[in-house]
């Protein structure tokens, strides 16, 4: 595979290229080729001549990934190298909103604490407890719902990052905040309508639940209705969450769509590619949680040695309040940037395996097709 002066060829600086690597001025080989000093190639099934672009197997790799429809191997590969190469602009704007958004429920408490004094030692009572738990509580929701919204953002950044990544080039978090120009109250937009659309299907099966509930005073018919409709609605928010919102920021980023035609072109993209679009994503849903407990789990026990040792209720909650601040932001490091870089690949493999995608990337990247 070839390298690029933003992504270098395989292995570190100075070390000799490995064996079949080619600069990424060289044509690829092709994809059934004779063996040196071997017999003629006897061509592929279905006598199809040679290589030629979005074939799986050899191809033009002038960024981070490979101009040809991707692997599960090829995807994760990507991502990291992305992330890798890509600093500022994948972990460095997913700290910078994660620390700004946990910067909030550490200052209030804070503030709360030494303007108020929260310990059940105060004239308060336990009435000061009550409210410095409810103050820290309500803080870091609103820290994680500010979180949130400026994940928003990254995700647009990161599909951007994503797409300068496979023809080459490395854009910096000014360079990929401002490639997210004219599109950002779009994305907002089609974020507020995805919310909708989770927040309408459980209130809708809410409702019906209790429906079923009051109107019959047997336990079978209750009983029946979740046995039933359970798989059903986590089998239709599968469904919804790949066919409809899965790939529509990344839509809606790279080809500057409205937000109904964001949905659309997602719709489209995962016509019958939807087993494969989900395992993916269902895979690094996976991994990227259980990475974020893993990340989390020092935080938490070093909160709660905090509590038990100091005696002050007043510090133990602010030290709470840091620690679990901390926690989310080594977290969000980790899952926000792998997470919108693997759906963004994704859209570019399905473009590619759909609409031969890879001869406008190889145009972008200024590479002739053979």
């Amino acid at each position: 595979m070839s390298g690029s002066p933003w992504y270098p060829s395989p292995g570190g600086p100075g070390d000799p290229p490995p064996p079949g690597w080619q600069p990424p001025s060289e044509s690829p080989p092709p994809l059934w080729g004779p063996a040196p000093g071997g017999p003629p190639p006897a061509g592929p099934p279905g006598g199809s001549p040679g290589w030629a672009p979005g074939m799986l197997g050899a191809a033009h790799k002038p960024g981070a990934m490979p101009l040809r429809p991707l692997g599960l191997g090829d995807l994760y590969d990507a991502a990291f190298r992305i992330i890798r190469f890509n600093p500022r602009a994948t972990v460095g704007s997913s700290v910078l909103v994660a620390a700004v958004a946990m910067a909030l429920p550490v200052l209030v408490t804070a503030v709360v604490t030494l303007a108020v004094g929260l310990s059940a030692e105060s004239s308060g009572g336990d009435t000061a407890d009550e409210l410095g738990s409810l103050t820290a509580l309500g803080a870091l929701g609103l820290g994680s719902a500010l979180q949130y919204v400026g994940l928003i953002f990254v995700t647009g950044m990161i599909a951007h990052v994503t797409a300068a990544a496979a023809i080459g080039r490395r854009l910096t978090l000014g360079e990929a905040w401002a490639a997210t120009r004219g599109s950002r109250w779009r994305l907002v937009g089609i974020t507020v309508l995805i919310g909708l659309l989770w927040l309408v299907l459980l209130l809708g099966y809410v409702l019906m639940s209790v429906v079923v509930l009051v109107a019959t005073s047997s336990w079978e018919l209750p009983l029946a209705w979740f046995v039933v409709t359970g798989p059903a609605v986590v089998a239709l928010g599968c469904w919804l969450w790949i066919r409809l919102t899965y790939l529509a920021v990344p839509a809606l980023m790279v080809e500057r769509t409205g937000v109904f035609a964001g949905l659309g072109r997602a719709y489209a993209l995962t016509r019958r590619q939807f087993w494969r679009t989900f395992g993916i994503g269902l895979l690094t849903l996976v991994v990227t949680s259980v990475a974020a407990q893993i990340l989390t789990v020092p935080f938490a026990i070093v909160g709660s040695v905090l509590s038990v040792a100091i005696s002050d209720p007043e510090v133990a909650l602010l030290l709470m309040v840091v620690v679990n601040a901390l926690g989310t932001v080594v977290s969000t490091a980790f899952v926000a940037p792998l997470t919108a870089a693997v759906a963004s690949l994704q859209y570019l493999d399905q473009r590619i395996r759909k609409e031969a995608y890879d001869i406008e990337l190889m145009t972008q990247a200024g590479i002739t097709a053979p």
